[in-house]
């Protein structure tokens, strides 16, 4: 599965500006990390992080057990507003 496009849709149904929505890898040193930057409007940051970060964390073990299942590497997501 494409993570990339699995952590967007899964944005995307959260946030309230889906066009604002922007998901890109990064290339790393290491072979076994993806790193993942998801861009948000400022306005949705807070929907995006949760309470205490809980969101944010559950959509990490989501997209983690995604790529564990698929490809066995470990997944950096960080998350930004304009």
């Amino acid at each position: 599965m494409d993570l990339v496009l699995l952590t967007k849709n899964i944005i995307e149904m959260i946030v309230l500006d889906k066009e604002a929505v922007s998901v890109r890898e990064f290339d790393t040193t290491d072979e076994e990390l993806i790193h993942l930057e998801v861009v948000v409007a400022s306005d949705d940051l807070g929907r995006v992080i949760g309470k205490n970060g809980k969101t944010i964390n559950s959509i990490r073990n989501i997209v983690q057990a995604s790529s564990t299942l698929n490809c066995g590497k470990k997944v950096k997501l960080e998350v930004d507003s304009y």
